[in-house]
């Protein structure tokens, strides 16, 4: 799979095969906040242009894989990554935003505060190579290390 496709096709079915899992648990009325929530995430990526939604996917999945312990939910309508309820970091699409690029960014909730009093805390994303996934992934990891 090419770093710039998002999702393969395999892993867009399981991604639907799973929205399709929580929206029976969550319309059963046993799902919990946090599968309603993650369902609400891969809604909303499911639902963007096809290349912010092949960014979403693949950030989606390096702040997944790197900081499981954040739970995605919407965050002014936006796909955004939480930890007790607070939002650490979020993906905002330059489409749905009428900008010309998309956006990867922190919150105050992340640790990534630097003794040199200047640190990064959003990015603009036109495409993600693997340096680039690396670097979110990096980033991520520090945020809630």
């Amino acid at each position: 799979m090419s770093p710039n496709t998002g999702f393969s096709e395999q892993e867009r079915a399981a991604i639907k095969a799973r929205a399709a899992e929580l929206k029976k648990e969550t319309t059963r009325g046993r799902g919990s906040k946090a599968a309603s929530e993650e369902l609400d995430v891969l809604s909303k990526i499911a639902d963007m242009e096809a290349s912010d939604r092949a960014l979403a996917e693949r950030i989606h999945a390096v702040v997944t894989t790197n900081a499981p312990e954040l739970a995605p939910k919407l965050w002014y309508g936006q796909p955004a990554y939480a930890r007790k309820g607070k939002v650490v970091c979020f993906f905002r699409s330059g489409q749905a935003d009428k900008e010309r690029y998309s956006t990867f960014g922190f919150t105050t909730e992340a640790g990534l505060d630097d003794d040199s009093g200047l640190w990064p805390t959003s990015f603009a994303v036109t495409e993600l190579g693997e340096k680039a996934e690396a670097t979110i992934a990096a980033l991520v990891k520090k945020a809630v290390g």
